[in-house]
């Protein structure tokens, strides 16, 4: 959290001197004791996002590259005079342990053109997709297995 901060910080002032990074390691130090107190931060939090941060990044990239690829699925269909929507709803087990998992994976749906999550609830998720083969393989989707490969 506190490297967050203090990049913040650096970002925001748009350069870097021993006065900014003095004052920004402060406040950083400060908002982070604060966070940690007030909501109950646990600093092994930290930790989890460090050691997971190459398969976060990994991540982010596979859902930016979902996003384009359903997003020109959807465009496909939009502007096709054949094809038309067929909207179901499937629900499925992701078999993630975890409540950040279950719920990056619910977001991670909804932010995908073409589908969003409906009901989530431990690892059970209802999803409504435009199209029954937007839904074929979800159950083993990239995203749930970039997941479980997260640990902690």
């Amino acid at each position: 959290m506190f490297i967050f901060f203090l990049l913040i910080w650096v970002i925001f002032n748009g350069r870097i001197t021993p006065e900014i990074l003095i004052i920004g390691c402060l406040i950083s130090v400060g908002i982070s004791m604060l966070i940690y107190k007030a909501l109950g931060y646990p600093a092994t939090t930290d930790k989890k996002i460090i050691r997971n941060f190459p398969l976060l990044l990994m991540y982010a990239g596979n859902l930016i590259l979902e996003i384009f690829k359903a997003a020109f699925q959807v465009i496909k269909l939009v502007w096709s005079k054949e094809e038309k929507p067929d909207p179901v709803m499937v629900e499925f087990h992701s078999g993630l342990e975890g409540e950040f998992s279950n719920v990056l994976l619910a977001n991670s749906i909804t932010l995908t053109p073409g589908t969003f999550t409906v009901h989530q609830e431990g690892d059970r998720l209802v999803v409504h997709c435009l199209r029954p083969e937007y839904a074929e393989g979800i159950e083993e989707s990239s995203f749930i297995q970039l997941l479980r490969r997260v640990k902690g």
